[in-house]
């Protein structure tokens, strides 16, 4: 277990929180190779996390958090990195994830670029970045990594597994797969299959990435990357995870001051525009563009009938105590009817669950920034949940 640099994996840029470590995989079956779900196999992978509070002698009080697509596993801030995390608000000593009862771990994604094994990392075979010799990876993959990177640190059961949008549906994927290790499951803002209209904006995205000229069929150099391809993807899926009413309640029609304003024709006019170039901006410098079509791609894939026939069957198999499902109504990505389908599944094979609708105007991004409505509900629901490793 080693603490990981920017220099070992991304000598351009720094996009690995200081306080990541890494794990090596000891592969399937006594290899040295991870086997994928869609056959392809990926050798010496490591995967990336971090962690809070203590984990307890009998190792039961163990959540795991799981990622959304653009997210590192720089959750929470500790004391070798006080930069506040993405879910800042909800992780840490007596919030709704409380650090003083629970050992958290936030594990980054298989196939992401904050360190876990992706496409920009070193190919062994070539010494190469892989590019799009990359193998392709599923939802069941990454939720498998992060279980096999909790066994090589000791941990065979989870208290709770949590994850929101891409990492939710990674939690099912995870609670389907080790229904006897996991003891609660909280599943927010996810789904049990894609959308056609979810995989239609995905699609779309993966598009606008590889018309970029500088895509180079996905073997771009590190110093030549499609940015304006990723700019474009970004400024629609920010479309996709915010909701109407808050951009009019944000923006209305407000325009950026005069000094801001450039003489390029069709140039920014409104605040709308200017945020949504900010933000994409932001983003391009930070995420690498293989990574976001591969995961893109792994969610379209993702669909828990393939565990059993019909997407009910599958989740048959989660035998979690207890489940929360949360949806909320403006979200348009992941909406809550899909929410609904996984708590009515779940019913229907005997498990307890609790489902919640929270009224947020931020659509799918509620669960980032609605602290006063998600607090309370996380809260509530893991103060009375209890459980023992068998």
């Amino acid at each position: 277990m080693t603490a990981i640099t920017d220099k070992d994996l991304y000598p351009e840029k720094n996009r690995v929180p200081p306080a990541t470590q890494t794990i090596d995989l000891p592969g399937d079956y006594g290899t040295g190779d991870l086997v994928l779900r869609r056959g392809g196999k990926l050798r010496d992978v490591v995967v990336a996390y971090e962690s809070w509070g203590d984990l307890n002698d009998n190792h039961d009080n163990v959540i795991l958090i799981l990622t959304g697509l653009s997210a590192s596993a720089h959750a929470c801030s500790s004391e070798a990195d006080p930069t506040p995390g993405w879910w800042e608000y909800m992780i840490g000593s007596g919030k709704a994830i409380d650090t003083d009862r629970f050992h958290v771990i936030c594990v980054n994604a298989l196939g992401g670029c904050f360190g876990t094994t992706g496409p920009s990392s070193i190919n062994p075979e070539t010494n190469k970045p892989y590019g799009l010799d990359f193998p392709e990876v599923t939802i069941e993959d990454i939720a498998k990594a992060a279980h096999h990177a909790l066994v090589e640190m000791g941990i065979e059961h989870l208290h709770a597994v949590i994850g929101a949008s891409m990492g939710g549906m990674t939690a099912l994927a995870y609670a389907l797969q080790y229904p006897e290790e996991v003891c609660h499951l909280v599943s927010i803002s996810a789904a049990a299959r894609a959308l056609p209209f979810t995989i239609a904006m995905r699609s779309l995205q993966r598009e606008i990435v590889r018309n970029d000229p500088k895509w180079q069929g996905g073997y771009y150099d590190t110093n030549q990357e499609p940015k304006q391809g990723m700019l474009m993807a970004r400024k629609l899926g920010l479309m996709s995870y915010r909701a109407a009413d808050e951009w009019h309640q944000r923006f209305d029609r407000a325009r950026i001051a005069t000094d801001k304003k450039s003489d390029e024709p069709f140039g920014v006019e409104f605040e709308i525009e200017s945020y949504l170039d900010y933000n994409a901006h932001k983003f391009s410098e930070l995420f690498d563009a293989n990574s976001y079509l591969y995961l893109s791609r792994a969610m379209d894939l993702f669909d828990a009938a393939d565990h059993g026939g019909t997407v009910n069957a599958g989740l048959s198999k989660i035998l979690a105590l207890k489940t929360l499902v949360i949806g909320v109504p403006t979200d348009i990505l992941f909406p809550v009817e899909q929410q609904r389908d996984i708590a009515e599944g779940l019913r229907k094979s005997g498990r307890h669950v609790e489902y919640k609708e929270l009224d947020s105007i931020y659509g799918h991004d509620s669960f980032l920034i609605d602290k006063d409505r998600f607090v309370p509900v996380i809260r509530e629901f893991l103060d009375n949940t209890e459980c023992q490793a068998p």
